[in-house]
């Protein structure tokens, strides 16, 4: 067992971590080894945790991290694809949920699935923007290259291109970048045209795209800058297919697979896109397992359809990467009042991620005697034996001085009230529809 790689993470991690390092490393041990935690507070009773409870507000509250430093040290230890296959990225933006917390500032509405049908599925919170490694084959074992929050004077086209900026040149080799279908949109096109990735943007079925605009007629006037629509959900605009294919997917179902190139948006001219329609005729026709999808290729030369049809599933590795955030490792869990503050722990929250990543192959993941013994282990049975790991391998900073009990608020001190901040609207509400019906069942009466 080789942990010349794993025990160098850890020492690089720590030199990231600039003020109150040796709390803030403490805390993310704890994070990594408590696996029977719930809360926040109940990470203080880690083994591999030297402190005492308050340490985990005072590291959480305090320390400061060079995110710099934190995302070379990501990308260099970032897992390699597997021979012959392309590296594949995500991004994708989480909320964290924070209707209640009146004193934390730059709330804003942030996107809740799941509610009922009749809520506006909306609620106040924060929102994140991660940039991971998708695994091959799709599993929830992803790592962190960059996690940044989306600032209420910001969106999330404008955080993931810096991220982007940021992450791509430090790549040892071109990637592949999968994305949803809220970044079909011409500000994204725009500002990731010139970065040095290949992009498979699902799109919607009723966007409406343009091929190249005719030659010069000669006549007067302005010449035409679009050329005819081409629209997924009209055939008739569709024409004949520059390319086509078909065969079955990874479990034996019949897809087929139809592109046409050389196609732009109206706002985005000069971005070439590649329309791509996969029709998997098993499918059950409703919204999360749709018959008929579309897809936009954007970057280099396109790959065959037979091998651009299994990118795409990959990017839902991302989605069970979030969960395991969330409910194994407290991402959302503590009720911190500053941005700031939550993305410290976002930071804590991805260092654990990336080490259990590299963990995997130094430790036996334990599995419980209802769990399958054929699967893939995951992350959650690997995070169940690091602690014997972490207590052979020691850590990299240095034990905590006792400094005695700390003498309290001084009696008699005047308390202020915490500032309240209101939830920040990125667009205004849309006005209501008016009934006319009442308008029209009882006539105006003008007096003289």
């Amino acid at each position: 067992m080789d942990c010349t790689k794993f025990v160098q993470f850890r020492r690089d991690i720590s030199a990231c971590f600039t003020r109150a390092g040796a709390a803030l490393f403490d805390l993310s041990d704890a994070l990594l080894t408590e696996h029977t935690a719930d809360t926040f507070i109940a990470l203080s009773q880690a083994p591999c945790f030297q402190r005492r409870w308050p340490s985990l507000y005072a590291a959480r509250r305090d320390g400061q991290i060079d995110h710099a430093a934190l995302r070379r040290t990501f990308v260099a230890a970032l897992p390699r694809p597997p021979f012959g296959q392309r590296l594949l990225l995500g991004l994708d933006t989480s909320p964290i949920r924070r209707p209640d917390a009146r004193t934390s500032r730059d709330r804003t509405l942030v996107y809740w699935p799941n509610l009922p049908r009749d809520a506006t599925p909306v609620v106040p919170g924060w929102s994140f923007s991660a940039l991971v490694v998708l695994p091959q084959p799709v599993s929830s074992w992803t790592s962190v290259l960059d996690h940044q929050r989306v600032p209420s004077s910001q969106t999330a086209v404008t955080v993931g291109t810096q991220q982007l900026q940021l992450v791509l040149p430090l790549l040892p080799t071109r990637a592949l970048l999968l994305l949803d279908r809220h970044y079909s949109q011409a500000p994204w096109l725009l500002a990731t045209d010139h970065l040095p990735v290949d992009q498979l943007i699902r799109a919607r079925v009723d966007q409406v795209l343009y091929r190249p605009p005719p030659p010069r007629s000669g006549k007067v006037g302005a010449p035409r800058k679009d050329g005819a629509r081409f629209k997924g959900s009209e055939p008739t605009t569709h024409g004949v297919p520059d390319d086509e294919w078909q065969g079955t997917d990874a479990h034996g179902h019949p897809i087929q697979l139809s592109c046409w190139k050389q196609l732009h948006s109206r706002k985005a001219r000069q971005v070439s896109i590649t329309a791509i329609r996969i029709v998997r005729p098993q499918a059950q026709a409703s919204k999360r397992d749709p018959r008929e999808a579309w897809f936009w290729w954007l970057g280099g030369d396109l790959p065959a359809l037979a091998e651009v049809a299994t990118f795409y599933p990959h990017r839902f590795g991302q989605e069970h990467g979030y969960r395991f955030d969330k409910q194994d490792l407290l991402w959302a869990a503590p009720h911190v009042r500053t941005p700031e503050q939550m993305q410290r722990w976002t930071d804590l929250v991805a260092v654990v991620r990336n080490e259990l990543v590299l963990a995997q192959s130094l430790v036996a993941g334990e599995r419980r005697p209802w769990e399958r013994r054929r699967q893939v282990t995951t992350p959650r049975q690997v995070r169940r034996a690091m602690g014997r790991l972490i207590m052979q391998l020691g850590t990299p900073v240095a034990p905590p001085q006792v400094r005695g009990k700390a003498p309290g608020r001084a009696r008699g001190a005047v308390v202020k009230p915490a500032t309240r901040y209101a939830v920040i609207r990125k667009s205004p509400p849309k006005p209501k529809k008016r009934d006319n019906r009442a308008s029209i069942a009882a006539p105006v009466v003008q007096r003289c």
